[in-house]
């Protein structure tokens, strides 16, 4: 087949080696003059502004996760590495989506199935292109895939046990609303046969409208109706069965109880023996940039939140804490309303450092409801230097910006190191 790779960073990479491996014949095209991966040695290329628009006489296009598939022109079908390993994975898969939380969700969900003997592949968009593994997988396996709204635009086939965790405006510098937004995660549970199983967040309302987008079995996690995981007294539950105690979370915050429902919950189908929950919990220590705590500084506390690029993270971020708190919050405007976070912000009694582009409405926010605020516009440094001052023992400082990293730094990642590296120096 004459196959184009639309876009070629990470996956793009990986869906370029999958294609070629088969024997197709594959042209790389994207829109940078120099894409942001190396490109192979004698590799066909369309580079530069406006390839996207040529892309007529190929028999497939394979888009890269980011890229809108409306801003392909195309005379072929147009596809992604998303359809095409569900189209040829032979194990079964269990979707996990979600504004945030997806990651540490399919985290848990992968420990416990790994700590039961199950041999499981994490895919997508935690970060392992999902084609570069579809040849490993045997139909005794799990495949566990985290799915972004990006993912899932053009998603053709659902999984069969699809995870739908809290749902907020998000990406919407993308997506032309949130209507879209919800449309696209729908796709996890569209395509749901009857035998499949969907499990949703028991009261966000964007959850449950996705949840009846599709035909399987609607089931709500972390409350005791539906038969599913909920917490009771200190302990985690299936149907009034204790199943080990929540202190086997190794990661702080009530938002991430609820993502170990859902992993528990997600499962059940797989492991008869549910003594295996709790040594799954136990060994995830969590992942980078998560709440992830770095270091103590003259009895304050320093948390990196990097990933938290929507307000309702950041709320999640503030309410981990029974500690007074600093929080860092701005960067790249994703169109979010920052309105409920300064609101918890002056709830919890939360000081604010507000930074990067979003900083500036984060700031008036603030001072309109009388939330200490402290506006800072250098680098990494001079914020941790600045939070710091701010701080006494007992405090505890959070890295949670509510916002994307994109106007200062490289990545929610690269923001986060540094952030590391800022408070390793102090």
């Amino acid at each position: 087949m004459n196959i184009a790779i639309a876009g070629y960073g990470t996956e793009g990479e990986s869906n370029y080696r999958y294609y070629v491996d088969r024997g197709d014949d594959v042209t790389i095209v994207d829109e940078q003059a120099v894409p942001s991966r190396p490109l192979p040695d004698g590799a066909k290329t369309m580079l530069g502004e406006g390839s996207l628009n040529q892309l007529s006489g190929f028999d497939l296009v394979v888009r890269t996760a980011g890229l809108n598939p409306n801003k392909i022109a195309a005379d072929s079908k147009i596809w992604s590495a998303t359809n095409e390993f569900f189209a040829r994975c032979p194990a079964p898969i269990i979707g996990v989506t979600g504004t945030k939380g997806k990651g540490t969700t399919c985290s848990l969900i992968a420990s416990i199935l790994r700590a039961s003997g199950t041999k499981v592949h994490l895919v997508g968009n935690i970060g392992i292109p999902a084609l570069s593994v579809i040849n490993d997988i045997a139909p005794e396996d799990v495949v566990v895939y985290e799915l972004s709204s990006f993912q899932l635009w053009d998603l053709e086939k659902s999984p069969h046990i699809a995870v739908v965790l809290m749902i907020e405006p998000d990406h919407l510098d993308v997506h032309a609303d949130f209507n879209e937004y919800i449309s696209a995660k729908a796709n996890i549970v569209r395509h749901q046969r009857s035998d499949d199983i969907t499990l949703y967040h028991p009261t966000n309302e964007a959850s449950k409208i996705i949840a009846q987008s599709g035909e399987g079995t609607k089931l709500r996690y972390a409350i005791v109706d539906d038969g599913q995981t909920y917490v009771k007294d200190g302990s985690f539950y299936v149907r009034d069965e204790v199943i080990c105690d929540i202190d086997a979370m190794q990661i702080p915050g009530g938002h991430n109880l609820d993502n170990a429902c859902a992993a528990i919950s997600a499962i059940l189908p797989f492991v008869t023996n549910v003594e295996y929950v709790e040594a799954g919990l136990r060994s995830f220590t969590g992942l980078p940039h998560r709440l992830k705590y770095v270091r103590e500084v003259n009895g304050v506390k320093f948390y990196d939140d990097s990933i938290a690029t929507t307000p309702g993270s950041a709320i999640a971020a503030l309410r981990s804490f029974i500690e007074d708190k600093i929080i860092i919050l701005g960067g790249s405007d994703k169109g979010a309303d920052y309105g409920e976070i300064i609101d918890e912000c002056k709830r919890t009694h939360a000081r604010v450092v507000a930074i990067g582009k979003t900083g500036e409405r984060i700031e008036q926010l603030c001072r309109e409801r009388d939330v200490p605020v402290t506006r800072e516009t250098g680098g990494m440094q001079t914020v941790v230097a600045t939070a710091q001052r701010l701080a006494i023992p007992g405090n505890v400082v959070i890295l949670s910006p509510a916002s994307a990293s994109f106007d200062q730094y490289k990545s929610y990642a690269d923001r986060g190191e540094q952030f590391i590296a800022a408070v390793e120096g102090l």
